[in-house]
């Protein structure tokens, strides 16, 4: 598959963790988070119906965000280096693309030697004291078509997406071929929709798919 750009998802792609469900857990709110979590990648709501939700339950400040920053690195997913590696080898463009939170984020795409202008997620706005105030409302990735709308302004025709969930379906909807990555969470709408599925829970089994 010829592509000039490949897009990853964070969480439960190249993590094993669900970032905004760890914060949650970390403050008695796991169950009930995650459910709503689960329903938005399966596609039976809306993201922009749970996000404000979800953060304004958890509160999260600035210490939470470094300890999920530790989590994303901790529980990589096998083969994430290696991909990663192998792709600034071949001169390829390397974009993480997520709705989760830009400063927790942000060290895990250090460590892949992603610049964090090509690190596309939400950030997070704190007082003095780091304490929780706000998150950017307008950033696209907080509702649904969003991911579509930043790979729309990445203006390549050769693009893929690598994710688990059915927000990644959306590149579709811009030219983008989406590799739906099973290996943490199997989904059926990923399955059934995505133009490659790949179950292992070794990441490096989408080379074959880019060679």
């Amino acid at each position: 598959m010829n592509c000039d750009i490949i897009c990853f998802d964070c969480d439960s792609t190249l993590s094993k963790i669900e970032g905004i469900d760890e914060l949650a857990r970390r403050v008695g709110l796991g169950e009930e988070l995650t459910a709503l979590t689960d329903a938005a990648m399966n596609g039976d709501k809306a993201l922009e119906e749970i996000y404000a939700q979800r953060l304004a339950l958890i509160q999260p400040c600035r210490a939470d965000l470094d300890w999920l920053s530790e989590r994303y690195i901790n529980e990589l997913v096998e083969g994430v280096e290696v991909v990663f590696a192998w792709l600034a080898q071949h001169n390829k463009t390397v974009h993480i693309v997520s709705g989760g939170l830009f400063e927790a984020i942000l060290p895990l795409a250090k460590r892949l030697n992603v610049p964090s202008s090509r690190l596309h997620a939400v950030e997070v706005y704190f007082d003095e004291n780091g304490a929780y105030v706000g998150y950017d409302t307008l950033s696209p990735l907080t509702r649904n078509g969003g991911k579509a709308a930043v790979i729309k302004s990445l203006l390549s025709s050769r693009v893929v997406m690598v994710g688990d969930g059915q927000t990644d379906l959306e590149a579709q909807t811009v030219g983008a071929k989406v590799i739906g990555f099973g290996g943490v969470v199997s989904r059926e709408i990923m399955r059934k929709q995505a133009d490659f599925f790949i179950e292992d829970k070794n990441l490096t089994s989408i080379l074959a798919l880019l060679t």
